[in-house]
């Protein structure tokens, strides 16, 4: 609990149960799906936790559900229970790669159809797959394998301390 937040563990089995319940219950009574998003812990067996953000109006309040799943499990969709829950659902799906069950629209939202990965996931590149940019030459966008010379990745605690050295001084 945070600032008078409550979170709720759930496995993902009973998720549907018990999001309808909290909706349903007339002493919680949740109107509001405010985010669904998730945090990857690579380290983990179960490697992910997808997090639900609700909003009481009646008793102003906020509930966190959170369910642990590992990357193949694909869990059920709330879209049903709360129609924008779709839209957050299909970005996690994009940034994550979390798949959800009976969504009714589950495509790519924030990054383009032909991407490859999930850029949130911890063991996605920093620098991504692709580079892109305007060829003058073919006068067109292009893609190409995204490479990095050698030199500007030599960097090191001492080059560090002398560059701040320089800074300073």
């Amino acid at each position: 609990m945070t600032q008078n937040e409550i979170t709720f563990y759930v496995s993902s089995k009973n998720l549907i149960k018990f999001i309808t319940f909290i909706k349903r219950h007339t002493t919680i009574r949740v109107e509001q799906i405010i985010d669904i998003t998730a945090v990857d812990f690579p380290s983990r067996k179960q490697r992910f936790e997808i997090l639900y953000q609700f909003l009481s109006v009646t008793y102003n309040q906020r509930f966190t559900v959170a369910v642990s799943v590992n990357e193949g499990t694909v869990i059920n969709s709330v879209a049903n229970l709360f129609s924008s829950a779709s839209w957050y659902e299909r970005e996690t799906w994009d940034i994550f790669g979390i798949f959800f069950r009976n969504h009714p629209d589950l495509r790519r939202r924030l990054t383009d159809y032909g991407f490859k990965g999930h850029p949130l996931r911890k063991d996605f590149p920093v620098t991504g797959y692709l580079e892109t940019f305007y060829n003058d030459f073919n006068k067109r966008i292009v893609h190409e394998k995204a490479t990095f010379a050698q030199e500007y990745r030599r960097y090191t605690l001492s080059n560090n301390y002398a560059l701040k050295l320089i800074l300073y001084s």
